[in-house]
C-alpha cells in the first residue's frame, strides 16, 4: 500500500525551488507566474500551505537562508522512502508539461544523486533546473516563517516592519497601534485601488487620514500609504476587515468610514464603485446598514454618486 504523501517534505521542497529561482536577485513577473503554475500543481499545497509559500515569493531569499531550507529539506529526507517521495515530485514538476527535455532530465538525474549522497550539490542543480546558475550556499539565516502570521494576516504591518528594520528606524509607536496603522492603511488603499489605481488626492487625503488618526509625522504616515498601495491590488480585503474589526471599537470604525470617504472623494466625487466598496467595508467591520448612510450622507451631495 502506498504511503500518503509527506506534506512536510513537499513543501520543504517548494521552499527550496522558490530560493532556486531566487538566485539571482529578482524574479520576474512573468517568472512569478509560471513558479506559482508549477506550485499549485503540487497536491499537497492548499490554501494554508499557500500562504507559507508565499511568503518566500515576496522578497529575494539571501544565500544565508538558502542554506537554511537547504538543511530543513536535508532533515526532512532521512530515509530512502522521503528521497524517493521529493525526487519523484521533482519528476512531476519538470513533466507536467509533457515533455521532458534532456537538459531536465539530466538535471533531475544530477538532483537525484546529491539526495541520495545528501550532497549540498542540491542547490545548484535546483538553480540550474530553474534559472540555469549555480548559487552559492553560505551559512544559517534567520527563519522569515516566525513572521508568516503577519504576512497573512496584516501584509502592511509586515511589510513596514521589514522596511524599517532595514533602514534601522524605531519609530516612537507601539507595536499594536502600528498593527493597527497596517490594517487601516491596506483598507485605505482597496478603496483608492478602486478607480484604477490611486491619485495623488488620494494618497494626500490617506496621508491626512493617517496623521489625523495617529498623529504620525508626515513623512511617516506616507511611508504607511507607500507600503499599502504598493501591496493594494494584492491585500486580502476579508482578512482586513475582520483583522481591524478585532482590534477597533465601534465608534473607531464610524469615524474610520468617513476617512474611506474622504480617499473616495479625494479626486472630486466618490463613484458608485467606491462607495459600494465601502459599504463592503462596514458590512465587514460589523457595523449597521444606517451607519453605513450616516456615513455617506456626511459627504456633501457634489461629491458623491448617488
Amino acid at each position: 500500500m502506498t504511503k500518503p504523501p509527506n506534506t512536510d517534505t513537499i513543501m520543504a521542497l517548494a521552499k527550496v525551488i522558490i530560493a532556486a529561482a531566487w538566485a539571482d536577485g529578482e524574479i520576474t513577473e512573468d517568472e512569478e507566474l509560471s513558479l506559482k503554475d508549477l506550485l499549485w500543481r503540487l497536491p499537497e499545497v492548499h490554501a494554508r500551505q499557500w500562504d507559507e509559500l508565499a511568503i518566500y515569493l515576496d522578497a529575494p531569499v539571501a544565500a544565508d537562508e538558502r542554506q537554511r531550507l537547504i538543511a530543513a529539506l536535508q532533515a526532512q529526507l532521512s530515509t530512502a522512502e522521503q528521497r524517493e517521495l521529493a525526487l519523484s515530485k521533482l519528476d512531476e514538476l519538470v513533466s507536467a508539461d509533457g515533455v521532458v527535455s534532456e537538459q531536465e532530465r539530466a538535471v533531475v538525474a544530477e538532483v537525484r544523486a546529491a539526495l541520495e549522497s545528501a550532497d549540498v550539490g542540491l542547490w545548484g542543480s535546483l538553480s540550474r533546473l530553474l534559472i540555469g546558475r549555480r548559487a552559492q550556499a553560505t551559512t544559517a539565516a534567520p527563519n522569515r516563517e516566525a513572521y508568516l502570521n503577519d504576512f497573512v494576516r496584516n501584509r502592511v504591518y509586515y511589510q513596514l516592519r521589514q522596511q524599517l528594520a532595514a533602514g534601522g528606524v524605531v519609530w516612537d509607536v507601539p507595536d499594536s497601534e502600528l498593527r493597527r496603522l497596517g490594517l487601516a492603511g491596506g483598507l485605505l488603499a482597496l478603496v483608492a485601488h478602486v478607480s484604477d489605481g490611486a491619485a495623488e488626492t488620494e494618497r494626500a487625503a490617506m496621508v491626512a487620514a493617517l496623521r489625523a488618526a495617529w498623529s504620525l509625522p508626515e513623512e511617516s504616515a506616507a511611508l504607511v500609504v507607500e507600503v499599502a498601495l504598493a501591496d493594494g491590488e494584492t491585500l486580502d480585503f476579508y482578512r482586513l476587515v475582520r483583522e481591524f474589526a478585532e482590534v477597533t471599537t465601534a465608534d473607531e470604525r464610524q469615524r474610520f468610514l468617513d476617512a474611506l470617504f474622504g480617499v473616495a472623494a479625494a479626486d472630486g466625487a466618490a463613484t458608485f464603485e467606491e462607495i459600494e466598496q465601502i459599504r463592503l467595508v462596514a458590512l465587514g467591520l460589523k457595523l449597521s446598514h444606517g451607519e453605513f448612510i450616516e456615513a455617506k450622507m456626511r459627504l456633501p451631495r457634489e461629491r458623491r454618486q448617488g
